[in-house]
């Protein structure tokens, strides 16, 4: 079991950058694949990125990829959303999640642990 802490967030220009960390509390971080996920205000939330359990793999949404990457470092039970060239439509609150594999998912229901996100507003 793990608890995903997420943190990064705030209030930024467009075109600044970002990046997003997650913490997961609990000794077995490396068994688990991880992934991105925003929703933004009136929306469904959303898959942005997610990653294997060893960080060989990942996988970034269309409507983002070129501008967020997504890594881990198992030794700190830490998983990172970077994210470049913010623009309005990036407003969301950003969900660290863990899921039920060891390979990238972009799919919701194989998440099991969620944090309480972090939310991030750009200006324009």
């Amino acid at each position: 079991q793990v608890q995903p802490v997420e943190s990064g967030g705030g209030l930024v220009q467009a075109g600044d950058s970002l990046r997003l960390s997650c913490v997961a509390a609990g000794r077995t971080f490396s068994n688990y694949a991880m992934g991105w996920f925003r929703q933004a205000p009136g929306k469904e939330r959303e898959n942005v990125a997610a990653i294997s359990w060893s960080g060989e793999n990942s996988i970034v949404a269309e409507s983002v990829k070129g501008r967020f990457t997504i890594s881990r470092d198992n030794a700190k039970n830490t998983v990172y959303l970077q994210i470049n060239n913010l623009q309005p439509a990036d407003t969301a609150v950003y969900y660290c999640a863990a899921a039920n594999t060891v390979g990238a998912t972009t799919r919701s229901s194989s998440y099991i642990y969620w944090g309480k996100g972090t939310l991030v507003t750009v200006s324009s």
